[in-house]
């Protein structure tokens, strides 16, 4: 009898445990990405921009991002990196993914976006957080994939860095800012 009433008192607590580990196992990815300005958390959105994140954290997971820069800085504009080494080589890239443009997600504030060429379906590893509403972005159809949710003062000093042209590349920053890390968060 008391095993009965132990299991019944216990029962409760262990469904609520089972909802939410089911729940954080279906919760947005997080990722912390530091740089050499501060830490920037991002939260992914899986369920509107599904190939653009297992892109991105294909690249996370084998630390391609470790030692890349942000080598494209507009204050006003975004900054853009994730592709280039400190001095300025392009790291070798994986293919192409489809564009998932009009997903819902608007280029806002703090919005993480996929950076690519004049060809709708060529982004691979560069991506671009916005550092104002760039809603012009969205009818030219970049495909964002997540949000700050931490960290959008660091953004704001990235925007700030002096710029000029660096190895041929414009909108540069004259000190390199460095994305010394990206990994995978439990933070919410």
């Amino acid at each position: 009898m008391e095993a009965r009433t132990l299991l019944a008192a216990l029962l409760p607590a262990v469904l609520l445990g089972a909802a939410i580990f089911a729940a954080a196992q279906t919760a947005n990815p997080v990722v912390v990405m530091k740089t050499s300005k501060g830490d920037i958390t991002i939260e992914l959105d899986a369920a509107k921009a599904p190939i653009s994140v297992k892109n991105f954290l294909s690249y996370v997971d084998e630390k391609f991002y470790d030692g890349t820069i942000f080598h494209r800085i507009i204050k006003g504009f975004m900054i853009q990196g994730g592709g280039l080494t400190p001095d300025f080589t392009e790291k070798k890239a994986k293919a192409p993914i489809k564009n998932e443009a009009g997903n819902g997600l608007q280029n806002r504030r703090g919005t993480i976006a996929m950076a690519r060429t004049e060809d709708l379906n060529s982004a691979t590893c560069q991506f671009y957080i916005n550092h104002a509403d760039n809603f012009p972005l969205d009818g030219a159809k970049y495909a964002v994939f997540g949000r700050v949710i931490q960290g959008i003062d660091v953004v704001d000093a990235i925007a700030a860095v002096s710029t000029g042209t660096v190895k041929g590349y414009g909108d540069a920053p004259r000190q390199p800012i460095t994305i010394i890390s990206v990994r995978r968060s439990s933070v919410k």
